[in-house]
């Protein structure tokens, strides 16, 4: 671990992964300069809250021109998510990162208007309105795309474009619930566990982020777009393991295990002698040898129920007893160094405080401080992988309700009297 007085400094050095000069400001509110592997690609964010949004980040922090839509006096209600400071949402400053911001009210005839010009000019549009809704306005993939037949529309809702359920409100926690996840979470006598935070959403957005890459790669076969249909349900439950084939195979339901696996043991939470906690996990048969041999129980991998998974979850309170309690004995880093020496697995159990001065975390740039016009360096979670040629980089933190709306429109060829005007009306 690192000394609490590295802590700032393992978070600066992450900075070396923003391009230098990056600022949480788009000089002159024109284009951001940009590099990363989708470079040109420009994306229309009209999502809210996360799924959408996130989607719309991801492919963003890869370099693309992100082109934020916000209704002009209801924007997008993530930015009053979470907690803020001095009035500035703090969620919304990564959520909204590298995204330019303009309002536009599709009710209008004048906002529609905007929004057809803007999808023209665009690779991918991600929407997360209700079906139909878009279509309703005359904004559906086939008047979209009749001027861009190259055209990608992510649609992303929490039951799909079909269906029974289509037309009920989504959110990830309903995901949550109905994938499984929420049945199979908690402790065994214990209620159906939902995560505290936006889960289902986060593993949607790489989802959508990785079917709006797979679209835009068979344009260059096809010559023409397509829509990408994704409900928020399908990627939670496609993440869940075998769950619907061990149903289908054998009719049974995984059960509640709390911090313990149905396939393997030990595997659970411990807490050390000084307070703290590190999870343990031996979902290899060596490591499970390791792990018992190291806490003094040798003669348990002698056993024959110890030669499988399934026969060491049924002496499951055993083996945790005996891993419990050499770990209570020793402090968290004694048991970390012993374990590392040992080549079994173990981790220490990690709130924000610690990822921020950790060693590893720092070596790989994992948290990068950018700046903010509104709240200077703020520090956030890096791009999710490293590109050794096309690297994607933060290159300014979410930005203000429609900070951009002129400049877009502008580049879009509206004159100056035609976007007073749209001002005037309630366009923007």
């Amino acid at each position: 671990m690192t000394a609490p007085n590295d802590a700032a400094r393992a978070v600066a050095d992450g900075a070396r992964s923003v391009p230098a000069g990056a600022t949480g400001a788009v000089p002159g509110g024109g284009a951001p300069a940009s590099g990363g592997a989708l470079a040109g690609l420009r994306v229309v964010d009209a999502s809210t809250l996360f799924a959408g949004p996130l989607t719309a980040m991801h492919l963003g922090d890869l370099g693309a021109d992100v082109i934020k839509v916000e209704h002009p006096r209801r924007p997008d209600p993530a930015r009053g998510h979470g907690p803020a400071r001095d009035g500035h949402n703090l969620w919304y400053k990564t959520l909204g990162r590298n995204k330019r911001t303009m309002t536009l009210d599709l009710s209008t005839d004048g906002g529609r208007d905007v929004f057809r010009r803007l999808a023209g000019t665009a690779d991918v549009v991600v929407e997360n309105f209700r079906p139909d809704t878009l279509e309703r306005w005359g904004l559906g993939y086939d008047e979209l795309s009749a001027g861009n037949p190259g055209l990608v529309l992510a649609r992303i809702t929490g039951f799909g474009q079909v269906g029974p359920y289509r037309r009920r409100p989504g959110f990830g926690t309903l995901a949550e619930a109905m994938s499984g996840f929420a049945a199979m979470t908690g402790a065994p006598d214990g209620p159906p566990t939902l995560p505290p935070f936006g889960l289902a959403d986060g593993i949607t957005s790489f989802a959508a982020a990785y079917a709006v890459l797979a679209a835009l790669h068979a344009r260059h076969t096809t010559g023409s777009g397509q829509v990408v249909d994704l409900s928020i349900v399908e990627p939670m439950l496609a993440m869940l393991g075998p769950q619907i084939t061990q149903w289908d195979q054998l009719h049974a339901v995984q059960p509640r295990t709390g911090n313990r696996s149905a396939n393997n043991a030990p595997r659970n939470t411990y807490r050390c002698a000084d307070g703290r906690w590190v999870a343990v996990s031996a979902s290899a048969q060596s490591i499970a040898e390791r792990v018992m041999r190291l806490v003094g129980r040798p003669e348990v991998v002698s056993e024959p129920w110890f030669a499988t998974g399934a026969g060491r979850v049924a002496h499951a309170d055993e083996l945790d007893g005996a891993v419990a309690g050499w770990i209570a004995e020793r402090t968290r880093d004694e048991v970390v160094a012993a374990f590392e020496q040992a080549q079994a697995a173990v981790a220490p159990i990690y709130d924000a405080s610690d990822i921020a001065a950790d060693p590893q975390y720092a070596a790989l740039h994992t948290i990068v401080r950018v700046d903010d016009a509104d709240l200077g360096p703020i520090a956030m979670q890096n791009v999710p992988f490293r590109l050794s040629a096309t690297p994607g980089s933060i290159r300014f933190t979410g930005r203000s309700v429609g900070a951009d709306t002129d400049a877009i429109l502008a580049e879009l060829g509206y004159p100056d009297d035609e976007i007073a005007a749209f001002r005037a009306s309630g366009v923007i």
